[in-house]
């Protein structure tokens, strides 16, 4: 029974973490979350909402075992941003998590990754540095520590690009900072489709996992709804909403003296060259309605 689970969601004020906890309140779940600060207007947002709010952080695992009292189910979200300069912080903190549920007795632990991890070794030009590398080998590395954990059930949901970057202001904002002015530049290719996921689609996953740790232990779950080009994602919104977004595609060396950060460069290339490939029929399988971009646009479209 939902109403007797207790799950630690981590990275709760961040756009997955806070979705979940969201959808875990919604379906009766009881839910803690960590937070740095519960004074924090999206912490003070889940706390209204119900949940429980305990002050800790990665880097403290007094302070992770002591929010993992009586937790039966964690939900782990690696740090944001991107470690381009090597510190190994993302892994660090996973394995330190990881090693506090375990000590904690946790039995369900639930962590969300990205889509194509299991493929890195075949991307074009892979071994080159072309990719930063240590992107894809640190999630791949937190995933088998998970996998290799001993935890009763494990799942780990594998998202690929997310529908709620276009509305979300913190991910538009370095995703695709004109795009209020009505533009998307990138070095993708405007009818290369990549593939989407809406967050809430994520949550439900994860909920699904959190009420049935025995039928979803030990899978990876890859997940998109929909393979989306630029062209297509401006024409949904412009049928939508009615506004009007024109697709800019740069070269890297335009981009770069645009000011982008290299890695979104990388990141836009990829998507020509390689990109996550999620089998979207397989996900039929588990009987959760996906949500299309279209739907997304119409449910978020005062965001927009």
């Amino acid at each position: 029974m939902n109403n007797q689970k207790l799950i630690l969601v981590t990275g709760a004020t961040g756009l997955q973490g806070g979705a979940v906890a969201i959808e875990a309140l919604n379906q009766g779940f009881n839910v803690r979350i960590l937070v740095r600060d519960e004074t924090s207007s999206k912490a003070q947002e889940l706390i209204q909402k119900g949940a429980e709010a305990v002050v800790g952080n990665f880097d403290d695992p007094i302070s992770l075992e002591n929010a993992m009292k009586d937790v039966e189910t964690v939900f782990s979200v690696p740090i944001s941003g991107i470690d381009t300069v090597e510190t190994d912080r993302e892994r660090k903190q996973a394995y330190t998590l990881i090693e506090s549920a375990k000590k904690s007795g946790v039995k369900q632990f639930v962590h969300t990754s990205v889509a194509a991890t299991s493929r890195y070794t075949e991307f074009p030009d892979w071994g080159t540095g072309k990719w930063f590398e240590k992107y894809w080998t640190d999630k791949w590395d937190i995933e088998e520590a998970v996998r290799t954990a001993s935890f009763p059930a494990w799942t780990i949901l594998k998202p690929a690009a997310i529908m709620n970057n276009f509305i979300d202001e913190k991910k538009m904002s370095i995703m695709y900072p004109l795009l209020k002015q009505g533009k998307i530049q990138s070095v993708t290719y405007a009818d290369t489709c990549i593939d989407h996921i809406a967050v809430e689609d994520l949550a439900v996953f994860a909920c699904a996992a959190f009420a049935n740790p025995e039928k979803f232990n030990q899978h990876n779950i890859e997940l998109a709804a929909e393979s989306l080009s630029f062209q297509k994602i401006a024409e949904t919104i412009f049928e939508v909403t009615g506004k009007e977004i024109n697709i800019t595609t740069l070269t890297e060396e335009e981009a770069l003296a645009e000011g982008d950060h290299p890695f979104s460069v990388k990141a836009q290339q990829w998507d020509n060259v390689a990109g996550y490939n999620v089998d979207i029929d397989l996900l039929k399988t588990y009987n959760i309605k996906l949500t299309s971009f279209k739907e997304f646009v119409e449910k978020h479209k005062d965001q927009f």
